[in-house]
Formats: C-alpha cells, structure tokens, sequence
C-alpha cells in the first residue's frame, strides 16, 4: 500500500462543475483531493479487504439475529421498546437491503481492523462510485497512469443492479429519495442514487425530510400531497425512532430503505456483540460495553457514543486519560469502548479505507486521510488504483 504524489488534471474543477459534484469542497476547504493516490496490489484488495468485508458482513448479521430475539439486547442497543416488534418483523421477513460500507484500518500489510459499521446512511458514494472511476479513466488516457492501472470499484453497476431486483417488489412504483435541506453532500448522495435507479427503469423523486407531512389514513406524504409507498432516507434510524412522526413508520406501511432492522448494524453496540460472538477474530478490536470495560485489558481505547456520526464525540483514552477528542452532539445514550489501533500514517496523514457493499456483496473501496487520528466528516478523500 503506497501513497504517491501525482500532478492534478488542470481542468478537475471545470469538470466537477460539469458533472455535478458541488461539494468537492467544503468550507473552504478541500474535500476530494488528487494532489496523491493510494496503491494496492490486487492480492491486497482481494485477500486483506474484500474477503473480510464479506465475512464480517455475514458476523454482523448473526448479531442481528441474535438481538432480536433478546430483550436484554434490545435495550443495549438502546432502540426504543415501542419499535422491537417492528424491527424483529423487518428482520425475520428479511426486509431488503441497498448498501452499506464497512471501515477499516489497513496499512497494506497486517489483516485489516473494523472501525465501525455505517449500514444505514453511508456518504461518499458518488465520490466512491463514479467520479474515482472517471478520475482513473481520465488520468489512463492522458498518459498519467499505466493502461494496468484499475480500481477496486464495482458499485455503479451493482446499484443499478440492485435496483432492478428491487423493482420487481414494486412495480411502476415511484421511489422517493430523501435527505435533510442545506446538506450538500447527502443531497449529492441521493441524486447520484437517483440516476443509479433511473437506470434500472424505476421512476424516482426528490425531496426533503423536513417536508414530509402526514395525510390523511396515516400515510406519509411529499410536499405535492403524493403519497409516498416506497422510500430511500438518508435520515438514520435512531434520530427518525424519535422523531414526532415515528409511529407513523409501521402505520403508513412505507417501504424503506435502508430497512427498519439496520438500526441494529448500524449502531455502535455491534462492535462489543461482535467481539462476544467471535472473540480474537483477526479482522476485529476488542471492544466494550460501559458496564464491562474496567476488565479491558488494553491500556489504550477509543469511547464512542452508541448513536454518532462523521467521527463526531470520539475520545481516545490513554490510562483513562483522555489525549484526543472531537466535538459532536451525541453521547445521551451511552458510549461503547473499543481497543486502539494506530491508523497507518503517510506523511502527516492518517489513513482510512472504507470498505462497500451492495446487496451484501463487496462492491468497491474509498479512501479518506486527515491530519488527526480521527476521520470526520471533512477528512479528504483521494482516489485509489489497483496495480501488481
């Protein structure tokens, strides 16, 4: 695994502007970055990141099935009591799922760590899913790569692949995508999920969470008064469980995506199950519950809010001692703690790789680095290629 430095294409920016990728930077601040690229080998990509993606997928399903059937987990996992039936329903009748992406720690030699798992409202997907690949394709015509040079990413063609067999559970139906106003970036995501599902013959319409409203028998509806059957949210599950309208989630019969049952998956409360269930696997950190973490027997951990997103509320302890933070909202309902890993360094750079899924299937790699150890929302992203 290699960091190399490499010239940016002269015209990027014109061409971003061209293909609708609004936020590449944010705040002033550069957000996809071309300026370097990462190297794999194939034997990398294949062996140390797409097969464990795979079998840690499949370990956190067994979680899932264990936590709906226990009262007890439920309550860890913090999902408000009134909804356990629906989200054990959601998971026995196996309700269908789109994507998620795995992140992880590798440094190109030692088996990749899982960080967490974001498997309800992953960003970063266009940038993942076709502007990496268009940056690859541009730099290979132009003289800039080798013609071996390819990437790890199959995520287009498996969305859109995805969404045909969804289709076929709703035919002629529209799908509503949402996501919350003034997010560039989500509403990047969403459009960019658009084409994916227009491209599988399925009609589609955007809109806002906070426009969603309540008509008449219950149903949800978008701002035109349609009612919406089948939905894609880029809203997580446990702040939609506390929302106002929450019971309306099983009394509209909506259609979701992500399912109701990834409120499981996608909660930090995974990471100690998982390390219970499959103790010492090489591809895991151990990792704790608050009432079980004075038997860690680490001397460095990380405490992480139960419900937290974009590395936000992160603590990186030390004896107990608190040496890094980030700032964040989240925290009320409690924290888990897992060991410490170091992130591979480049330079100044903490590396981090995100490992995708579509329809339970690795499906491609991001990578994201930042000048401190915890990844956040603005943590660049720089291209990939595979090589060797």
């Amino acid at each position: 695994m290699l960091r190399i430095p490499v010239q940016e294409r002269s015209d990027w920016q014109q061409t971003a502007v061209e293909y609708g990728f609004k936020f590449h930077t944010m705040y002033g601040e550069k957000y996809w970055d071309e300026s370097a690229y990462y190297q794999f080998t194939l034997k990398q990509i294949e062996d140390h990141i797409e097969d464990p993606t795979a079998e840690l997928h499949q370990m956190s399903l067994e979680v899932v099935d264990r936590v709906v059937r226990s009262e007890e987990l439920m309550q860890r996992f913090r999902i408000p009591e009134r909804y356990w039936d629906q989200v054990a329903g959601s998971w026995q009748k196996r309700d269908p799922s789109l994507y998620s992406r795995l992140d992880l720690i590798y440094d190109g030699v030692g088996p990749a760590k899982c960080l967490e798992f974001n498997s309800d409202t992953p960003t970063s997907l266009y940038e993942s899913g076709f502007w990496s690949w268009l940056w690859l394709e541009q730099m290979v015509k132009r003289g800039s790569l080798p013609r071996a040079a390819d990437q790890f990413t199959s995520l287009q063609e498996k969305l859109i692949s995805r969404f045909a067999q969804l289709e076929q559970a709703h035919p002629g139906e529209l799908l509503h995508l949402a996501c919350c106003k003034d997010t560039e970036e989500d509403l990047g995501t969403i459009t960019y999920l658009s084409d994916c599902a227009q491209a599988a013959g399925i009609a589609t319409k955007l809109i806002f969470v906070e426009d969603i409203g309540h008509g008449e028998g219950d149903w949800l509806t978008d701002p035109d008064d349609q009612v919406i059957r089948w939905m894609f949210k880029l809203y997580p599950w446990e702040f939609m469980l506390r929302e106002e309208f929450a019971d309306l989630i099983g009394a509209s019969d909506v259609s979701w995506l992500e399912p109701i049952w990834k409120s499981i998956t996608s909660n930090k409360a995974l990471l100690p199950m998982l390390w219970k269930l499959f103790p010492e696997h090489p591809n895991l950190l151990p990792a704790y519950f608050e009432d079980e973490v004075a038997r860690a027997e680490e001397s460095r951990l990380v405490k992480k809010p139960i419900f937290s997103r974009e590395g936000a509320n992160i603590s990186i302890l030390d004896n107990g001692k608190e040496v890094l933070t980030s700032d964040g909202p989240y925290g009320e309902e409690g924290f888990v703690y897992q060991a410490y890993h170091p992130m591979p360094q480049f330079a100044d750079n903490y590396t981090l790789v995100g490992s995708w899924l579509v329809d339970d299937q690795p499906a491609g790699i991001s990578v994201r680095e930042d000048t401190q150890a915890i990844t956040q929302d603005l943590s660049r992203f720089l291209p990939h290629i595979i090589l060797g």
